[in-house]
């Protein structure tokens, strides 16, 4: 692929990858006053925007956002391709295109948003027996096994449920699942949803202050924990514990863990154990001159108290907007600005039973039950969607000063 002039390329149409590509269209449109050409190229497997955090809800296939006309009023390319090589020395990448040829990227700087993925370790089974709500795909074959449950004789088995890990995800699918079951298997069914968690509280990451409230819901949502437990096999009819224990189980739903994109490992840089990449304040990828990182797959501290930025699409969303301004202001000589996010807040869904906001990195309680459900119900369709396809509009919330919290 030939051209001319200077390109700044975001690899990733997530939301850091979104408001990356934004950021740095904004920040050209205010700083580039030399008229040097300078172009924004987006490169992704389709011009979406997956809004993962809704994929514990019912039809996850309508959980998309299209980005073309977005880029379009904004003047961002969209190039069509999976990157699959990161050559940083000669300052370009790889990609495979939808018709499976390869071909090649260069850019003056580089913003990598390429998310992450599930954890997937090499439990027996469950590569083949079992299912998850990682990406779009995944959540519409467990939504298409859930509504041929019905087919199936009504045995215990058909009606239990194991969701395996109990953070954040695998609560929210969880407690989405009784009513759920109930609609499709029948109100009188005898469903029965099961967390099995390795440490010995549910939502061990989410710290002590939101648990009273997980816990209420979960017992009043009918769903049992298994805690202090792993999972040693999985098959198409259930699980085997790390107690040995047997639940029989025609659904069996993965949730432990994730993981940075693998083309983190394309870069001779520092990594954490979750495979996030290393940056400097101003998202620059430790090590590196050219190269920055957002969303997922940067470790990000967030402020001078020692807190760094979680796999969320809160932190994802505002590293975007920060690095976006960054790449584009390496470019032209403008002023970088330090990623600070000081402001955090969590809102779990809790299916029918509500939700549970809290704000601080301590979790302190604001607002429960169907006052929170109706603040996640305004994040998760109103407040994380692309803005319109308007290039003022867009350029406006694209700004780093505009921080989204939630």
């Amino acid at each position: 692929m030939t051209d001319s002039g200077k390109r700044i390329l975001v690899v990733g149409a997530g939301f850091a990858g979104m408001w990356s590509a934004l950021g740095a269209a904004r920040l050209l449109d205010i700083a580039n006053k030399s008229g040097e050409k300078i172009e924004v190229v987006l490169i992704a497997p389709e011009p979406m925007l997956h809004v993962r955090p809704r994929l514990h809800e019912s039809n996850p296939l309508g959980m998309k956002a299209p980005l073309l006309p977005l880029f379009e009023a904004t003047g961002v390319r969209f190039i069509q391709g999976s990157v699959s090589e990161m050559r940083a020395a000669t300052r370009e990448v790889e990609a495979v295109g939808a018709d499976g040829n390869t071909f090649t990227v260069r850019y003056d700087k580089l913003v990598l948003a390429s998310g992450s993925s599930l954890f997937r370790p090499p439990v027996s089974g469950l590569a083949t027996a079992a299912f998850s709500i990682d990406q779009i795909e995944d959540a519409a074959l467990l939504e298409a096994h859930l509504g041929k449950l019905a087919d199936q004789p009504d045995t215990p088995a058909r009606n239990t449920v194991v969701v395996v890990g109990g953070g954040f995800t695998g609560i929210e699918i969880a407690t989405e699942l009784p009513e759920r079951l109930r609609s499709l298997l029948g109100s009188n069914a005898s469903v029965n949803v099961i967390v099995i968690e390795q440490a010995d509280a549910v939502g061990p990451d989410l710290g002590l202050g939101p648990r009273p409230v997980i816990e209420q819901a979960l017992t009043e949502l009918g769903i049992t924990l298994r805690l202090n437990t792993a999972v040693n096999s999985i098959d198409t009819d259930g699980i085997v514990t790390s107690t040995g224990e047997r639940i029989d189980a025609k659904t069996v739903i993965w949730t432990a863990g994730m993981r940075a994109n693998a083309l983190t490992k394309k870069l001779n840089a520092e990594r954490d154990r979750f495979g996030r990449l290393h940056v400097d304040a101003d998202l620059r990828v430790s090590g590196t001159e050219d190269i920055f990182a957002a969303g997922d797959v940067a470790f990000a501290a967030t402020d001078d108290a020692g807190n760094h930025a979680l796999m969320s699409c809160q932190h994802a969303m505002n590293m975007g907007r920060f690095a976006g301004h960054n790449v584009a202001a390496d470019l032209v000589g403008a002023a970088l600005l330090p990623y600070r996010q000081p402001v955090y807040v969590t809102c779990l869904d809790l299916g029918s039973w509500g939700a549970v906001y809290t704000e601080g990195w301590d979790r302190q309680i604001k607002l429960v039950g169907p006052e929170a459900k109706a603040l996640k119900r305004q994040i998760c369709t109103e407040w994380i969607y692309p803005p319109a396809a308007d290039r003022e509009a867009a350029f406006a919330a694209a700004d780093p000063s505009v921080t989204v919290v939630a």
